[in-house]
Order: structure tokens, then sequence, then C-alpha cells
């Protein structure tokens, strides 16, 4: 096989299909919005510190985008170099151009079709080699390139540090060491991409993989040459192999082993649990009650003082501003979830989490990542599905975000408690448990039919991660990451939540018979007990036909834990000690031993699996929404009704038989 050398410099030859190399200067557009700033792709392996580089070269000035006809997500920032603003885009860690996922795919596409004016590519020292052969592919593309390396304090410590100025000597580019998490060295990097802006330079002494014929060689073939360029000029760079044992893989044979890696694991997912559950409760409860306190009593004596009407009153008060309460209240929630994983995440230790539970979630499509967010999902859906985001491929993103749902959050087991004391007084704690076992089948059956049909392309493969050294996270870097991500979750799903609410708000506000008048109605004779008492029929297959029950469900969707409130609001039970709380559980359990025809126990379960499964509630629903569209969430929450009225049905017609 023969192998010519690329003049110093030069040009690579470029792999057949490529497309040619727009001239610099000239407008690009990866997410479909043209511009003539001109644009940087951020290149490199997952783990290598790229999205923490990225964050502290945009500082707030990024929002993220969906990569066109893919669900695929990047981000995008606007950097200053110098003088020059670009626009910096993080692309999708890969290993390597020939993808085998969508998320690869697009990181590929967007190298290989130039959507660039110039590549920064991340090369992380402590596992040298393989960043080289990824910029060795990118190289044969004809970009110019910018080499940032990562690691090195990490590379130093183990006798592995490689020299820069050799190494910038052998590549013919620039090569600037960075450390993203303090900001050390993005000042050289700025001055360094301005610079090749201008004069751009290409990879030298790179091997051309075409034979003397000039027909591509093999693929394998292809990447022994550029294997053996990696090599060499590893030789060239780093010092004589006498690395020092490193802490990590001290660490990773305690933390990988089955007889203390998955406790370890288990007592991490405890915490995140904990964090989800009890540590945001009272923030969110704080953040709640001061819109339902002091901003309503401040907005209400406004209006009362301009003699508003009492519709608009009770709109402002009850619609907007409990819509608003109920987007506030997840701030809290939400910011300490994208801390937890934020955290995990630039610690090294989800990669660690992928290997523990890998073998457990193949069967289903995904992936040991995936543990994580279905496990918080058991507390709160909303955050499990920012959770998602620690999967590295898209399709495996949107399997887990369409199962989630199916995860038994704590909102729910309010309504299990409740009515498992009302219809199982002596074995209520069975009933709940069998409802979370019944979640976790839910969660295998729902990925296994989903494999079978709308995901049959989603082939697992083997779990190919690169364990990096555990470090501690840069406040800094993940401070800037949770306030991006906070600020996205109340733009695109703060606005649903707040909609739905004030559409829930005027079903109850308008009356439909009686002398009633607007606002000031009674729930039955409103345009949502209307409506309520249109759907009960469609109930009577599970022994459920009342209009009490179908408004709690309906109410439900805005908020799981509000079903029962919804029940005592339909009653017309304003009780809220323990009288009032068993006034609740006889009225209930009259009305369902009348509509189960004698039978309540089989409708009580299958109520309760109903609301497990049934319909995520709003916030669940506007989160999946801004992720992953609303075609995947209406397809889902579609799914998921018709699945949970055919099981329900099932359980009453079965268990009334028994």
């Amino acid at each position: 096989m023969s192998a010519d050398h690329c003049a110093p410099g030069g040009p690579a030859k470029r792999p057949a299909g490529a497309p040619a190399k727009r001239p610099a200067g000239t407008s690009a557009t990866v997410t479909g919005a043209t511009t003539t700033t001109p644009r940087v792709m951020l290149v490199g392996n997952p783990n290598v510190g790229k999205s923490t580089l990225f964050n502290t070269l945009t500082g707030s000035r990024q929002h993220v985008v969906n990569a066109p006809g893919t669900t695929v997500t990047l981000t995008e920032g606007a950097w200053r170099c110098g003088t020059t603003m670009v626009e910096l885009v993080d692309l999708p860690g890969t290993y390597s151009l020939v993808a085998r996922s969508p998320d690869e795919q697009v990181a590929a596409d967007a190298v290989a079709a130039g959507h660039g004016e110039l590549d920064v590519v991340v090369l992380d020292a402590t596992a040298l080699s393989r960043s080289l052969y990824l910029l060795a592919q990118i190289a044969l593309t004809d970009v110019p390139v910018v080499v940032a390396v990562t690691m090195a304090d990490l590379a130093a410590s183990r006798g592995l540090a490689p020299d820069i100025a050799a190494l910038g000597r052998t590549l013919g580019v620039p090569v600037v060491a960075v450390n993203g998490r303090t900001g050390e060295g993005v000042d050289a990097l700025a001055h360094a991409v301005s610079v090749s802006l201008e004069r751009p330079r290409r990879v030298q002494g790179l091997p051309c993989t075409a034979a003397d014929d000039g027909e591509l060689t093999s693929e394998l073939e292809r990447a022994q040459v550029l294997f053996d360029w990696v090599e060499s000029v590893v030789d060239e760079v780093l010092p004589p192999d006498d690395a020092k044992p490193a802490f990590s893989d001290t660490l990773d044979r305690v933390l990988l082993s089955p007889w203390f890696g998955i406790p370890m694991f288990g007592l991490v997912v405890w915490a995140i649990f904990e964090l989800t559950t009890v540590a945001a409760a009272p923030l969110m409860d704080a953040m709640s009650g001061f819109v339902d306190g002091p901003v309503s009593a401040g907005a209400q004596a406004l209006l009362e003082a301009a003699h508003a009407p009492a519709w608009l009153e009770s709109f402002v008060v009850g619609g907007v501003l409990a819509g608003l309460s109920a987007v506030v209240s997840f701030i809290p929630l939400m910011a300490l979830m994208f801390v937890a994983i934020g955290s995990l995440e630039a610690s090294g230790y989800l990669a660690r989490v992928a290997v523990v539970a890998d073998k457990a979630l193949r069967r289903i499509g995904l992936d040991g990542r995936a543990m994580l967010p279905l496990i918080v999902g058991f507390g709160c859906n909303v955050p499990a599905l920012t959770a998602t985001s620690v999967l590295p491929h898209a399709r495996q993103r949107l399997l887990a975000g369409m199962l989630v749902p199916l995860t038994s959050c704590t909102a729910r087991l309010a309504v299990y408690l409740v009515l498992a004391e009302t219809f199982f007084p002596q074995r209520a704690g069975t009933v709940v448990f069998l409802l979370y076992v019944m979640s976790v089948v839910l969660v295998v059956v729902g990925g296994l039919l989903a494999r079978g049909t709308v995901m049959r392309d989603l082939r697992p493969q083997s779990l190919v991660i690169a364990l990096p050294d555990y470090q501690w996270p840069h406040l800094r870097t993940l401070g800037r990451s949770v306030w991006a991500r906070v600020v996205s979750f109340i733009r695109k799903a703060g606005t649903v939540i707040l909609l739905a609410v004030v559409a829930l708000w005027t079903l109850q506000a308008i009356p439909v018979r009686g002398d009633a008048t607007i606002a000031d109605v009674p729930v039955e004779d409103s345009l949502y007990g209307v409506v309520a008492e249109g759907i009960a029929p469609a109930l009577a297959p599970m022994g459920l036909d009342d209009w009490h029950i179908a408004a709690a469900l309906v109410t439900g969707v805005a908020a799981k834990e509000a079903v029962v409130g919804a029940l005592a609001q339909s009653y017309a039970l304003d009780d809220t000690t323990d009288s009032g709380a068993a006034a609740l559980r006889d009225e209930v359990r009259a009305t369902v031993n009348e509509t189960s025809g004698g039978h309540p126990g089989a409708a009580s379960f299958a109520l309760m699996l109903f609301i497990l499964a049934y319909l995520p509630c709003f916030a669940t629903l506007a989160e999946q929404r801004r992720l992953y569209g609303g075609r995947w969430t209406t397809g889902a929450a579609a799914t998921s009704f018709v699945g949970a009225y055919l099981l329900a049905t099932l359980v009453f017609q079965v268990g009334s038989r028994l």
C-alpha cells in the first residue's frame, strides 16, 4: 500500500463524496438560519471537556437549537475573539467521522460539509492517541484547524503531559493548552482563532489515504494509515512511558466492582431522589407561596382599588397568577436537578454509572446512562426528562423521554395513599408497592413495544465510553450552565404551563346552566363540570362512570397531586381537618361502590392504574415538547392514554368477575 504525505500546510486530498469547502467569510448555516458572522465548530471526543470549554468561551451568550430534520440538539453561542465576534457551535461529541448514531452523523456532516470557517478540535491530553485520530479525519476534509488541548494538568500529574510546542510544530497549526474549568488559556485560544480566520492553516504531514492510481484505499487501509500517523505524532510529543498510577484507576477498582459499585450507585440515586423530593420541597413552597401570598394579595388590592369586575379579579388571581405560581414553583427543583446532573457529569461519575447499569437496560434499547433519568422520574418526571441529556444519542434520549412519564412520581403517591386508605385500609402499603412494581413493568413493556414499532431503527450497540479522570466540578462553569438551562425551561415549558392553567380556570369560570355569573359558578354548573359529565360515560368500562371522578382526572392533567383537591371541590367539601378527610373518603367510597356495581376494590385499583399512566402533568408535557417537539409529545401522550384506558378496563372487567 502506498501512502503519500501531503505537503506541509497544504490541502489534504478530500475523501470521495465530500463536498467542496466553501470560501471563508461566506454565510453558513447549520440550523437553517443564515449568518455572515464567522462560524467556528467546536469538535472533539465525548468527555474531553468540550462543553465546559464552550460554556466558558460563550458565557451567557448561548442558546439551544435542533439540527435540521433531527432531534439532535446543538448549542450555539457568541464568542469574542479579539475584535472579531464569531458564532461558536458545540457539535455532539464523537470518536470518529464514521458515524454510528444520529448525533455523530450531525457532527460528521457539519465537518464534511464545511459548515464552519474553522474547526477548533479539542484534544484530551490524557488520551492523546484517541483524540488525534479524530483530528486526522477532520484534517482530511481540508478544513482549517486550531487545536485546543484539555486535561493537561491531569496528564501532568500522571507523567504523560504532551509537549505543547512540539505538538504545534508537528501539526503545523496553532495548538493551545486550555482549562475550561478555570479559564486558563482561553485568551490565547481566542487570539489563535482570530489569526487563523485571517490566515487559515491546515494540518501538515498527514498521509494521503489514496493509492497510486488515485482510487481511495479501503476503510481498513485508510484507518491503518491514520493510526500510523497518530503513533508518529505521539512519539514526537509525549515523554517516555513512565506513567504514574492514577487515583481514578484506584477508585474505579471499587466503584466499578459489582460488590461496591452497585450499592454506591444506589446511594447516589437515593441522594438525587432526596434532592428532588425533600430538599426542593421547601424552596418550591416558598416560591409558590410568594406568588400565592404577597403577589396575589397585592394584585387583588390593586384590582379592588380600581373597581375591577369580579371576573377580572378571579382571572388575574385564579388564572394568570395561579399559572405563574405553578411555573415558579418548578424553578428551584429544576435548578437543583441541573446542579446535580451537571456535577455528576463534570466529576466523571456518570460515565461509571453507564458501565454499572448498562446490561440491565440494553434489552429495551437504552444503555446504562438511562438509569439515572428513569430513577429520577420516581421523584419528579420534569427534571428526569432534563436528565436524559446525559444520553449521547438522540434516539436514545427520545425513547427515554417517552418512557419517563411511566415512572410513578411522588405527586401520584399522594393520590395512591388516599385511595388505598379508602378502599384497602388494611393493605394500603401493599397496594402502593404493587403500583410501583406496575410502573417498572410499564417502563419495560413500553420500551419493548417502542423498539418493535416507532423505534425499530434503534439497535443498542456495545457501550463504548471513555472513563475520564475524576475531578471537582468548576463552580463558575456549572453556574453558567444551570442558568442557561433554567432560562430555557422558563421560556419554553413555562409558557405552556401558564397557558394550560389559564385554560383550566376558564373552563371552571364559564357557567353553562343555572343563574350563576362568570367566575362565580358551582363546579357542576360550569363548563368544566359539564365537560366532566360528558366524559364520565367513557369511564364506565372501568367501573367509574361519575362526573366527580372525571372532573378530578381532568384536573390531574394540570397536576397529579391536585386530584384529591379536585375531588373535595366537586363534593363541596372545604374542611381540611381529619373529619373532612374522612368525609371525602366516605363520599368517594359510596360513589365508586355505586358506579362499579358493588365491586369497589376492582374499580379503585383500576382508577389508581389509570392515574399512574393516563397522561403526564402539564409541566411534564411542556418539558417533553421543549425537548422533543410537539409531534412526539402528542404521539406519546395518546399512546399512554390508550394503554392506560385498556389496562384499567382489563383490571376492572377481570377483577369484578373474580
